[in-house]
């Protein structure tokens, strides 16, 4: 198993759009990076003999409402536990520095969902749909 170099709260711009691309996520113009990534409440960055190998950040208020969002890992290292390393990561932000009555949610694509629970995610159908604006249409 790898034993990643964890860094938190330092995600260069450029490897946050390289990982998101490599992952296989949808690509971030710079001009969002450039705005979107300051305003995190929370960045980790998993690195493995210098290279960038996945990443996760939060994303809100930090009172009221938050969301899990860049969850992903380098294709060559997948597999090997650390999406769970970095989930460790951001649920640990998220117990020691969010209040009890905020609300947490994230988007699951595919299989993520089975990560996701491990850590107390739970699907929120039928109660509510997560929906989201195209600004492409």
């Amino acid at each position: 198993m790898l034993n990643p170099e964890i860094i938190e709260n330092d995600l260069p711009i450029a490897t946050y759009r390289h990982l998101r691309v490599v992952s296989g996520l949808s690509a971030k113009t710079l001009e969002a990076s450039e705005k979107g990534l300051p305003n995190s409440l929370y960045t980790v960055l998993l690195k493995e003999g210098g290279q960038a190998i996945g990443m996760g950040r939060v994303i809100g208020d930090g009172g009221c409402f938050c969301q899990v969002v860049d969850i992903c890992v380098h294709p060559d290292f997948q597999g090997r536990g650390l999406g769970k390393r970095i989930m460790e990561c951001v649920t640990t932000y998220l117990r020691e520095n969010l209040p009890p009555s905020c609300y947490v949610s994230l988007i699951a694509d595919g299989d993520a969902s089975f990560l996701y629970e491990k850590f107390g995610f739970r699907d929120t159908m039928p109660a509510s749909k997560g929906m989201y604006l195209d600004f492409t249409r």
